[in-house]
């Protein structure tokens, strides 16, 4: 996620001992040793949201609204004709607006822990398709949209520091994330040179894949 990603990038200009630098308006300094560094850094992660919405061009950090993907695939059935579908040029609406409801620092090796709660994501793409769909040749492009409520992340990374050329860095490790969905609202259009039964029936496919998955 890309907000974790501006986050910990940012995270030893918020975490750090006092300095004669001018810190720049989007970084809230905490202060190692402060017995209620935790709340800080939830504080300081909050103050990001309206930069991380408008971008920071100084840090070459692009605006998240919309966050940009170039491609996403997807196998919904399995088989030697099993449904492929690939999402590209994909906006994301809403990842600004985020709430950090819990936060558990790094220890003795641990990953760090943070859960994150989005009330929208909003995606607006385009659409290819290949394979069977149910029994029916479903090869198509067109455009996908969707409206996720209630988005509830629960991450894990892990993260260390080098020091080169005088200067302390933060290298991000690894970062997982699963992820738990409330309500979703998909769908396709101007797909199958607008045969209305397969877009209707990709509509059905979709619906019933995520109203059977646990989205986490």
């Amino acid at each position: 996620m890309l907000v974790l990603l501006a986050v910990s990038a940012l995270f030893l200009k918020i975490v750090g001992e006092e300095t004669k630098e001018v810190v720049p308006p989007y970084i809230k300094q905490c202060k190692e040793g402060d017995p209620y560094i935790v709340k800080c850094l939830i504080d300081a992660v909050h103050h990001l949201s309206p930069y991380l919405a408008a971008g920071i061009p100084e840090i070459e950090l692009p605006s998240v609204e919309p966050f940009r993907m170039e491609e996403l695939s997807l196998s919904l059935t399995t088989g030697p004709n099993g449904y492929k579908v690939t999402l590209s040029d994909i906006d994301i609406f809403g990842a600004s607006n985020f709430t950090v409801n819990k936060l558990k620092m790094s220890e003795n090796g641990k990953p760090f822990e943070a859960e994150i709660y989005m009330p929208e994501l909003r995606i607006n793409s385009k659409y290819s398709s290949s394979g069977i769909l149910i029994i029916l040749p479903a090869s198509g492009r067109g455009s996908f949209h969707g409206r996720f409520g209630s988005v509830t992340a629960m991450v894990k990374g892990k993260t260390s520091t080098n020091v080169k050329e005088g200067k302390k860095y933060l290298n991000v490790d690894s970062l997982n994330f699963d992820m738990k969905v409330q309500t979703i609202n998909m769908g396709v259009k101007n797909v199958y040179r607008n045969s209305r039964i397969l877009v209707e029936a990709m509509n059905l496919f979709l619906r019933e894949k995520m109203d059977r998955k646990s989205y986490t």
